[in-house]
């Protein structure tokens, strides 16, 4: 394709990258709702992580363009991108967390799972013990975390 063609399309990088976002960030959530239909609490966070983990580890680039920072606009018009809150926020009213707790307790989680992912993609995990046995880990001390949340206080 001849860079005149593609300009036709494409509005420049920032247009580009922020369609890749949002392809990228479609695919992820198919695949965690499709992870945690049916389930709730630890099983249903289980299932989230675990597909989270998955799709970062096998498509890097696709993953890295989910974290791309989007116009708000955007987000609002994106069915995509409304279905990720839809379907995390779904999944963490389980544990009986509400506002201001909830946006608190999914960037715990973004940041951990991105956290624990980015190191394992890069090979920064050099200790003996499995990978696998720590993720496990993670999991359960999440869910430990969400089940004894420490509840703001209204006022």
């Amino acid at each position: 394709m001849k860079d005149a063609s593609l300009y036709a399309h494409v509005r420049g990088l920032r247009d580009l990258r922020t369609r890749m976002a949002l392809l990228a960030g479609g695919e992820l959530i198919d695949r965690i709702a499709a992870a945690v239909a049916g389930r709730a609490g630890k099983e249903a966070l289980a299932a989230f992580a675990d597909a989270y983990r998955e799709y970062a580890l096998t498509h890097p680039g696709r993953y890295a363009a989910t974290q791309l920072r989007l116009d708000e606009a955007l987000v609002a018009d994106s069915p995509a991108l409304r279905r990720t809150a839809e379907v995390t926020y779904g999944m963490l009213r389980a544990y009986g967390l509400g506002e201001p707790d909830l946006t608190d307790a999914v960037r715990l989680l973004r940041s951990t799972f991105h956290g624990y992912c980015a190191l394992e993609a890069a090979g920064a995990f050099g200790a003996p013990r499995e990978v696998e046995a720590s993720w496990a880990r993670t999991i359960d001390a999440l869910h430990i975390a969400l089940v004894n949340w420490p509840r703001e206080q209204a006022g």
